[in-house]
């Protein structure tokens, strides 16, 4: 009776004209299971259905006019109905009984195998959770994976074949949202039995303990026992085992271990102060496989030994004023033991026993690890007794006690009653130098002296360096103009243009010194149609000249001078061939030849020269 859904139909014909617009609803199919009201199109449940037997249904509904009088006409509709789920189906293992095995070499985690229990309804209806119940649950456990809702069964606790070598456990699955209303027919929960071997592996040896803690006396002689390492092969067979210590070359020089029954010996005295802890990595090892390696660490506390006497913790840098009176502090002095002792340090301070019968101080036990040193008579005096040394007996609470002399040295001051230490170190270092006040100023007067000297030597020295002769050198080096290029001769035609020297004479005037190039080819041009006898030639020479010797600033003007003038009386002639191409005469160079290796080259141009011609 439950209702599912209506249908609506219309008609289009006048519904206050008869019968032709009244409908009337049937179920042509949906029996048995749906049925519809005639007059409302309402489609209800009519007995009940089970979603995992089947899931839809098609429900076709006919709609008729007039009433469903013949004549009437008709329409359907095709409703499709699914059925949600709900969780009325108990989970199922799929079998009743497991096998699985693991090794005994197997790591705590490793999946040991998987159950599967079957759920009919869908979605999160079939969520489920997996438990492990009874004795075993300390060594196995089951986890649900979410996706598969598979169980997975891991070890918890790693399995001994030697101890035990099979299990079982019961598992057991339970739907994870349950409908309440389904409870009182039957628990959605099942359960299975899983039956687990335990397959047997060479398994390393194994240490009775993870950690050993050893104890052992400070200064112990070579070869004095620490303690012992026992392990054992699990396995059936009980191979031997062999001990060894690894890590470190210094602990090995420190220790050693029988390979047989795990011994551990010192092999050096053993000092607490430098280490009071060793902690050391011992391996045991199968003898027929060595691959089997069980480690286990072992360490070692250095009891302590009263073997250090108590001494000052610094040096004390102690003074007196030699006005000082009897019974004045001039020193606190403490101590420090290297030794550790349970019940706290406690050291006592006295006299030495030569120093009690005839001293100038006494020592006053603080009884709180500290002493006081006082005077014991007043008035000391420089020149006849400058150091004080005083032997002080300090004695520990160890077991033995121990005692040591430590000498506090006491240096007299010149002072009232109250210490300066940078005055009072002043006066010690002159005194261990040997020297008085007015012998150090002496020194210094003497050292400042010759200081002086030396300085006014160097200062003369370096007047005397300087000399007006180095300026001259200076301004005549300037001035030397040095040729020592050769012309190119007639072949030469970069290194002035002819024509320049062609021009028309004009008069020179003086021109300022950065215009000099510009005036050398002026006085060129006028020079250049006279002769070397001419004023003209003559003046640029000497002016030039005169340049050149009162501007020492200015740098020669090498490529400037250039000579536009034959000489005159020369025996050899002209070597000009200027003219040459005006002339028909043949002139013969043979004399060329006699001149010299430095004329050989120039020879032998004109007497080819010539042999071409003919």
């Amino acid at each position: 009776g439950t209702s599912v859904t209506r249908v609506t139909a219309t008609d289009g014909d006048d519904p206050s004209y008869g019968n032709s617009a009244r409908l009337l609803y049937s179920l042509i199919q949906g029996q048995p299971y749906f049925s519809v009201e005639p007059k409302t199109g309402v489609i209800r449940m009519a007995a009940q259905m089970d979603r995992e037997t089947k899931d839809q249904y098609l429900v076709i509904i006919q709609a008729k006019d007039m009433v469903g009088q013949p004549g009437a006409f008709s329409a359907t509709a095709t409703v499709t109905i699914n059925l949600s789920d709900i969780n009325d189906n108990p989970p199922k293992f799929q079998q009743r009984l497991y096998y699985m095995s693991v090794s005994e070499e197997a790591p705590v985690g490793t999946t040991v195998g998987k159950v599967l229990a079957e759920d009919n309804d869908i979605g999160e209806n079939a969520a489920m959770n997996y438990f492990v119940e009874g004795d075993s649950s300390d060594v196995f456990d089951i986890i649900t994976n979410n996706e598969t809702q598979e169980g997975i069964i891991i070890l918890k606790k790693r399995v001994d074949y030697e101890s035990k070598r099979r299990y079982s456990i019961r598992a057991k699955v339970v739907n994870r949202y349950i409908d309440d209303r389904f409870l009182k027919e039957e628990p959605f929960e099942d359960k299975t039995i899983v039956k687990i071997n335990v397959e047997d592996a060479d398994e390393p040896p194994v240490f009775t303990l993870e950690n050993y803690v050893m104890e052992i006396p400070e200064g112990a002689e070579s070869g004095s026992l620490v303690g012992v390492v026992t392990a054992r092969d699990p396995d059936n067979d009980d191979c031997p085992v062999r001990y060894s210590i690894v890590h470190g070359m210094h602990l090995k020089r420190l220790f050693s271990i029988n390979e047989h029954n795990g011994t551990i010996i010192t092999t050096k005295p053993l000092d607490r102060e430098i280490a009071s802890w060793h902690n050391i990595t011992v391996t045991a090892t199968e003898t027929r496989n060595p691959e089997k390696i069980t480690e286990a660490k072992v360490y070692i506390q250095v009891l302590d030994v009263n073997d250090h006497a108590p001494e000052f913790p610094k040096y004390y840098e102690t003074f007196v004023c030699e006005n000082t009176v009897s019974g004045q502090l001039i020193q606190s002095i403490s101590a420090v033991d290297q030794d550790d002792s349970a019940e706290g340090h406690h050291f006592y301070f006295s006299l030495a026993q030569e120093a009690t019968n005839d001293s100038s101080f006494t020592v006053k036990d603080n009884q709180d690890n500290t002493a006081g040193i006082f005077t014991a008579k007043s008035g000391f005096r420089r020149q006849e007794q400058f150091y004080y040394y005083l032997p002080i007996l300090i004695l520990d609470n160890g077991t033995p006690p121990l005692t040591s002399t430590n000498t506090l040295t006491i240096t007299v001051c010149d002072c009232d009653t109250e210490v300066n230490i940078l005055y009072c170190r002043y006066g010690a270092f002159m005194y261990a130098m040997g020297l008085s006040t007015e012998a150090l100023i002496a020194v210094l007067a003497c050292i400042l002296i010759l200081l002086v000297f030396f300085l006014a030597i160097v200062a003369i020295r370096q007047q005397r360096k300087k000399s007006p002769f180095s300026e001259k050198m200076e301004e005549f080096r300037e001035n030397i103009v040095r040729y020592d290029d050769e012309g190119g001769g007639e072949e030469d035609t970069e290194a002035f243009d002819i024509s320049a020297l062609r021009t028309r004479t004009v008069m020179r005037t003086q021109k300022p010194r950065k215009k000099v190039t510009t005036e050398i080819h002026s006085l060129y041009r006028q020079s250049l149609q006279v002769g070397p006898d001419s004023a003209i030639f003559r003046q640029f020479i000497s002016e030039k000249l005169e340049e050149a010797n009162t501007d020492p600033s200015a740098p020669p003007y090498d490529s400037l001078q250039t000579y536009a003038f034959e000489g005159t009386g020369s025996l050899a002639g002209s070597l000009s061939s200027l003219g040459s191409n005006v002339s028909d005469v043949d002139q013969s160079y043979d004399y060329l030849a006699d001149w010299g290796p430095h004329f050989k080259q120039l020879a032998g141009m004109y007497a080819s020269h010539r042999s071409v011609r003919d």
